[in-house]
């Protein structure tokens, strides 16, 4: 989209690297650099802590499974599919909802700070939990809870930032997915050797109390610094002209402000092409990005030591934080199709060595790390769709949900019948399941391209509309000048 890249023309290596990193452009006011900078340091800040401590509270149940809670509850079944899917299936209920609710300015400041202070709390008390039911009851909690923050950080960002400074940003606030998984890792394995036995509790246990003590100040935090949308209350932090600038630079890049809230929102959302293209291509991420979070699973079927299991992964999710930040700033300086391609590929690749499955350990490990490169891809179709979709704030905010709860639904049936975690096709083999990857890794690069062709010829369209109304309204008045006036 030509309207989201530098008009730098063919970068040098030098210049490649001076754009990767220009987040306050030169040629930008100075008033509206320093806006940026608190906008980057209130927004950035919590969303980035929130989210870090989302896929921190996520992956811990993963963690926690293999690292003793599956011996001590005695669960030799497709339990940690069940975990799972209470959890997708209170997030996808309140998906939408939850967007819509920040859609609307009064609200957008203060639900995600409250949301999570009441994660956060169910987070420390699944570290008390005394059986399998109320471990069920507290990941459905959590899971609605949490249901806005992704797509609603998402919104957020498109609701103060546009162009290149929208993918740069999402692309580094989207680090924090890998970097809380990886952490993750790193304090199951840590919890596992130094506290088991600590307080009568083993190592699993204490990593829900580690989180919870993460959650909770990141939630005060953010009643603070969160402005919410340009159009919520005031924040200390920003002047009545920062503000006024905010809403400027808004009109400027044709984003629309929020506005009513009723049916025909709905109306008009469905009669358009985005949101029917764009859940689609959710649906596909989803499905195919499931089994990457599981090579733990395989490590402990190939018999590695607990501290291997929960420590060799997060190789995986340092290359989703380079993918994520890298690829998604590049995305905002070359084409976005081509990065989403390269990306694609990668991921393509590990699906066949995970279909072919007898090949070298060494190989495996490669693929295993290599769908790391998805890091890239959520947040470059997000920001696509925060540019797509600018012109109308509830839209977008429908989209979103829609696409979160949608998308996330197939994670309540998928799981079961392509990823089990047992039996003869089960995890980490998947018989089924890598094939099912590869072909919705496959549709999602092909839907995702198919939206910028469609963009791309309206873009073009319309310019040519405008074309034809201004030399129609040219001719128009040389007519009129040239009609000579009956002197009386």
């Amino acid at each position: 989209m030509s309207d989201l890249k530098p008009k730098s023309g063919r970068l040098s290596l030098l210049g490649l690297l001076k754009e990767v990193f220009n987040w306050y452009p030169s040629h930008y006011p100075a008033e509206e650099r320093k806006l940026l900078f608190k906008l980057d340091l209130s927004i950035l800040v919590f969303a980035c802590l929130c989210f870090f401590v989302k896929y921190l509270d996520q992956t811990n149940i993963n963690n926690a499974y293999v690292s003793g809670l599956k011996e001590d509850f005695g669960l030799y079944g497709n339990e940690l599919n069940y975990f799972n899917i209470c959890y997708f299936t209170s997030y996808v209920v309140f998906q939408i909802p939850g967007l819509l609710l920040m859609s609307r300015p009064k609200l957008a400041r203060w639900l995600l700070p409250t949301l999570e202070v009441l994660w956060g709390i169910c987070t420390f008390a699944q570290s008390r939990v005394t059986n399998v039911n109320q471990l069920y009851a507290l990941r459905v909690l959590v899971g609605m809870l949490e249901a806005p923050v992704f797509a609603g950080t998402h919104f957020v960002l498109g609701s103060w930032y546009s162009g290149p400074e929208l993918f740069k940003r999402a692309g580094t606030w989207f680090i924090m997915n890998p970097a809380g998984s990886a952490i993750s890792g790193y304090l199951q394995a840590a919890a596992y050797t130094n506290l088991s036995g600590v307080g009568g509790m083993p190592g699993w246990r204490w990593l829900f109390i580690i989180d919870g003590v993460f959650t909770i100040p990141v939630a005060l935090l953010g009643f603070v610094i969160f402005p919410g949308i340009p159009d919520s209350p005031k924040p200390f932090f920003l002047t009545d002209r920062d503000i006024v600038l905010a809403k400027e630079r808004t009109e400027r890049a044709k984003i629309s402000r929020p506005g009513k809230m009723n049916l025909d929102v709905f109306k008009r959302t469905f009669k358009r092409w985005h949101i029917w293209l764009f859940v689609g291509c959710y649906i596909c991420m989803i499905i195919a990005s499931y089994p990457a979070g599981y090579m733990s699973l395989w490590l402990k079927a190939e018999g590695y030591t607990v501290k291997q299991i929960n420590q060799l992964p997060t190789v995986t999710y340092g290359v989703q934080i380079v993918a994520s930040w890298l690829g998604t700033t590049l995305a905002a300086i070359y084409p976005e199709w081509i990065i989403f391609t390269i990306a694609s590929a990668f991921c393509l690749f590990s699906a066949i060595v995970m279909i072919i499955w007898n090949v070298p350990t060494g190989l495996k490990f490669v693929a295993w790390y290599f769908l790391g490169a998805a890091g890239c891809l959520s947040p470059i179709l997000y920001s696509t769709i925060n540019t797509i979709v600018k012109n109308d704030s509830e839209e977008r905010a429908l989209i979103m949900g829609a696409m979160m709860s949608v998308g996330y639904s197939f994670n309540i049936w998928v799981p079961l019948l392509a990823f089990p975690t047992a039996g003869p096709n089960g995890a980490p083999r998947w018989r089924h399941g890598w094939p099912v990857s590869f072909v919705f890794y496959f549709l999602l690069w092909a839907g995702f391209v198919f939206a910028i062709v469609i963009y791309r010829r309206e873009q073009k369209k319309e310019t040519s509309e405008l074309s034809q109304d201004s030399s129609d309204e040219e001719r128009e008045t040389v007519v009129v000048n040239t009609v000579p006036t009956r002197k009386t």
